[in-house]
């Protein structure tokens, strides 16, 4: 049997029957006691809110009471005496746990205004309204100390929160000395409200705007739960839970069951009770046992059965993960160990298959490696040992051939023999010195000896060195943005070598009467200071295959035996060592290196540029 009939086959059938079994169940049991339920559930959440409301307002009272008859209250407030206020209130407040507490006078000015914050009880010294408010307008008004509590909700400005607060007068020698109000924020009492009420909560302003719930977090949440003003009045007046619209929120649907917030014979505002929709499947119904029975029954016969048929597959898929993930960490040696004869067994091995193919192919890529790294070491070596056994002959030529040129200065045979000599040795020592700055390189003992550079000084003396070169091929240099450029901590020698070498290759591979421009700029790359120079030439450009390849060790462009002498020359020849070089200084300063061509073409002359970026500190 095939790994596909293994797996579908069984969950097939299963899934059929738990299926046919599921809307059996749930047909015939939920179906009529769905929306019942939830409307009954709805209505004792909403019982449950009004009441706790209920309970808040009597410890409001309870609250207000034992700081209006605190001894010394009443007559601090008489005389505005804040500092006693403070002293008297903040520790009943504190121990009460009263959230917000503020104390006016009779005049109905705030003397004090406590609210709590993350560091404990605050005591707040601007002005929040409070006078103004209607619930404490109505019991300065009245004047009598033995007036009924008064209560509402409304906004704090001090902290941006809507509380319920209670308002009760307080008392002197039977006249009205100012009035106390306690409130408890709606970011307080919610979350209570809901743990009781086993449902979600929404509290409503005077305009029908949700200004508190448990539903989500911020303005977008509260914005799309707010009503019509309409509807709010109609709420307000009614006696009983008015049943809302359905709605979808974070990928659910709920519904809802609004009322008016009424504490004693005062309507606060309104409020609504938010449950899931299939809240009542999860809280069961008459024949729970049943529906539960057969699901339990189907889900575990799923459940063996699947274990038994997981295990024929995943099994052997573990032992190829397992596998994989040595080979990934360099175990070659690891096999699946797995026989049979079904599509994980094929696939097993033609895994191991593969696995001994890959082992065989990286001995003898690191056999070759190890050979390439060796002839590396040996050429290095070679290099190094040439350059300099190649250095004390040259020395000698050199001199002889300058004693030689100063014998033959009117000699008109023997002086441009003399000459040729002498450029001949330079040009080798100028090859030597190549091989030796590659060696260093290689060997990471270039040594910089960093000073300041003014680039455009550095570019100017090569193209007075170069000015020869460039009359007799008709090449004209020009220089763009080098005098703004900032000074440079470089090795002026070394920076030297980087820009003649680069001119020097523009040089080469730019016909007769082209044109080669050194431009400059400044710029910052993550904070740091950098320069920028582009080397651009007008000449036959460079292969976009070759372009990672120019910065290598005696790496030519084209066929070498086609190359004209001469290292000024066009396409002349040369060891390939002038680029490398220049990457190696360039790293070594720690600054970056690059060409960029659009192709070759010897027809249209494209042209290339080369990049070379340095920090401007040296680091």
């Amino acid at each position: 049997m095939s790994i596909r009939l293994k797996v579908i086959l069984p969950y097939l059938l299963l899934t059929l029957v738990v299926a046919a079994t599921g809307v059996y169940v749930v047909t015939k049991l939920v179906q009529d006691s769905v929306r019942e339920r939830l409307t009954n559930q709805l209505l004792e959440a909403g019982r449950v809110v009004s009441d706790d409301f209920a309970r808040q307002e009597i410890k409001h009272v309870q609250d207000a009471r034992i700081v209006a008859f605190t001894r010394g209250v009443a007559e601090a407030l008489l005389v505005d005496d804040r500092a006693a206020l403070a002293g008297l209130a903040k520790p009943i407040a504190a121990g009460l746990s009263i959230e917000n507490l503020i104390l006016l006078d009779a005049q109905g000015q705030e003397v004090l205004h406590l609210i709590k914050s993350s560091g404990g009880l605050q005591e707040v010294t601007q002005p929040a309204g409070a006078g103004n408010v209607s619930i404490v307008q109505s019991l300065l008004a009245a004047g009598d100390p033995e007036s009924e509590p008064e209560r509402g909700m409304g906004l704090n400005p001090v902290d941006g929160r809507y509380y319920y607060f209670t308002a009760l007068p307080v008392s002197l020698d039977s006249q009205t000395a100012g009035v106390v109000v306690v409130g408890t924020s709606l970011d307080t009492l919610l979350p209570y409200l809901k743990s009781t009420a086993l449902a979600d909560v929404v509290v409503y302003g005077e305009r029908g705007q949700a200004i508190a719930t448990t539903l989500g977090e911020g303005a977008n949440a509260l914005g799309g739960l707010s009503i019509p003003a309409a509807d709010y009045g109609q709420i307000v007046t009614s006696n009983e839970l008015v049943h809302g619209e359905n709605f979808m929120a974070d990928g659910r649907w709920y519904s809802t069951a609004r009322g008016a917030l009424r504490v004693g014979d005062d309507r606060l505002g309104a409020f609504a009770v938010v449950l899931p929709l299939n809240f009542v499947l999860q809280a069961g119904a008459v024949s729970r046992n049943t529906y539960v029975g057969i699901f339990t029954a189907a889900m575990l016969a799923v459940v063996l059965i699947g274990y038994f048929v997981s295990r024929l597959i995943i099994n052997p898929l573990y032992a190829l993960v397992h596998t994989s993930r040595a080979i990934a960490g360099g175990d070659l040696e690891q096999r699946t160990g797995i026989r049979s004869g079904d599509e994980i067994g094929v696939l097993a091995n033609s895994f191991d298959s593969m696995t001994e193919h890959l082992q065989e192919r990286t001995i003898e890529l690191e056999k070759t490696n190890q050979a390439l790294e060796q002839m590396d070491k040996t050429k290095v070596s070679f290099i190094n040992v040439s350059a300099h056994e190649l250095r004390t002959p040259l020395t000698l030529i050199n001199g002889y051939a300058q004693i030689l040129q100063q014998k033959a200065a009117n000699n008109q045979e023997l002086e441009p023999l003399a000459k040729g000599i002498l450029e001949g040795s330079h040009r080798m020592s100028d090859i030597v010195n190549s091989m030796l700055d590659v060696s260093r390189i290689d060997s990471k003992t270039l040594r910089i000896y960093p000073s300041a550079v003014q680039v455009e000084l550095l570019i100017e003396k090569i193209r007075k060195y170069l000015r020869p070169d460039l009359a007799e091929r008709q090449l004209d240099i020009q220089t763009e943005g080098l005098a703004g450029l900032p000074m440079l901590k470089a090795d002026p020698d070394l920076l030297y070598k980087v820009f003649y070498n680069l001119m020097i290759n523009a040089i080469k591979y730019t016909p007769d009467g082209g044109r080669i421009t050194v431009s400059g700029r400044s710029l910052s790359d993550n904070g740091k200071s950098e320069v920028e120079i582009v080397v651009c030439d007008t000449g036959i450009g460079i292969n976009p295959r070759d372009q990672a390849l120019v910065f290598e060790k005696f790496y030519q462009t084209g066929e070498v035996l086609l190359h004209s002498s001469g290292k000024t020359k066009f396409k002349g020849g040369g060891p390939g060592l002038g680029l490398a070089i220049a990457r190696g200084i360039v790293e070594a300063h720690h600054g970056r290196i690059w060409v960029e061509s659009p192709g070759y073409n010897e027809s249209t002359n494209p042209g290339s540029r080369f990049y070379v970026r340095l920090p401007v500190t040296g680091s």
